[in-house]
């Protein structure tokens, strides 16, 4: 399949690439690893693809309180990085069970958050995090909760001309136990379901689940029984409650329930001893 005509450009400065994403017909390129996809199916067929890879500015990692990624940042990089690592594991761990060595080589957390596949990864760790995305445009630069800022399946906040330059993640404090686990497609390795999974010292827990339903979502109602003393198994029962959940070629509704119920309750587990090596003590 061969992609529609289009023009080519490569700015090296974010304010030139804002510049040529002003127009309706310009679309932005980070990886290629959803994009170049569609614009063979001709599902997207942009007038001109504006480059990003020349955006130096969008390739660090940074710590000032918070973890700030630039949008740039590949998975690879995510996984390997050893302030991310020390101080937000849960999002080194999701990095490296995406897809294939070839796609985290060339695959963008920012192209990834603006795409929003309902079955990607970093959705549930991103939920979990309480993460934060930093958007800019010629008009200005704004700041929105990732949760706002995922609308429904591969629907996002941005506006026209805006593209995401920043993923904001806090950094853990002491004793805090993550794990992300997930059933991948055996083909593709995106998530059938995907259960990330943060738990402080205090007993307090974030759980974000990917795969599902059409986006990512926070299971409140797990976290709550979770600090109310629940077991693990009544907990994990509770993140399928009240979700329609998805039915694809690769499983029911009915099952894919089933999948994010066991998984959950791995990852819950998983997490506890993750904190409890870290020496929190258990939770009650």
């Amino acid at each position: 399949m061969i992609a529609h005509e289009f023009a080519y450009a490569k700015p090296t400065t974010l304010s030139e690439a804002l510049d040529l994403l002003a127009h309706d017909d310009a679309k932005a390129l980070s990886g290629g690893m959803s994009l170049i996809p569609m614009m063979k199916l001709r599902l997207a067929i942009p007038a001109t693809l504006v480059d990003l890879s020349g955006l130096t500015e969008l390739t660090k990692i940074e710590q000032n309180g918070t973890i700030q990624i630039g949008a740039l940042t590949t998975h690879f990089e995510i996984e390997s990085s050893k302030l991310i690592h020390q101080h937000c594991p849960l999002l080194a761990e999701t990095a490296a069970q995406i897809g294939d060595v070839q796609i985290r080589n060339m695959g963008t957390i920012g192209g990834a958050v603006a795409h929003n596949d309902p079955a990607a990864d970093y959705p549930a760790a991103l939920i979990a995090l309480n993460a934060e995305v930093r958007l800019q445009s010629k008009a200005g630069m704004r700041l929105m909760p990732y949760s706002s800022f995922i609308v429904d399946a591969l629907t996002t906040a941005l506006d026209p001309g805006e593209i995401v330059t920043h993923i904001i993640v806090p950094s853990d404090s002491p004793g805090t136990g993550t794990c992300y686990k997930k059933v991948p497609q055996a083909a593709s390795g995106y998530a059938v379901v995907g259960i990330a999974v943060r738990i402080t010292k205090e007993g307090v827990a974030s759980i974000g689940i990917t795969g599902l339903a059409s986006k990512a979502f926070r299971a409140t109602k797990a976290e709550a029984a979770l600090l109310s003393g629940s077991t693990v198994a009544e907990a994990a029962a509770l993140v399928t409650e009240g979700v329609d959940a998805s039915a694809d070629i690769h499983c029911s509704a009915d099952y894919r329930k089933h999948l994010a119920r066991v998984h959950a309750a791995r990852a819950i587990t998983a997490a506890l001893k993750s904190r409890d090596r870290k020496g929190a003590g258990f939770l009650t």
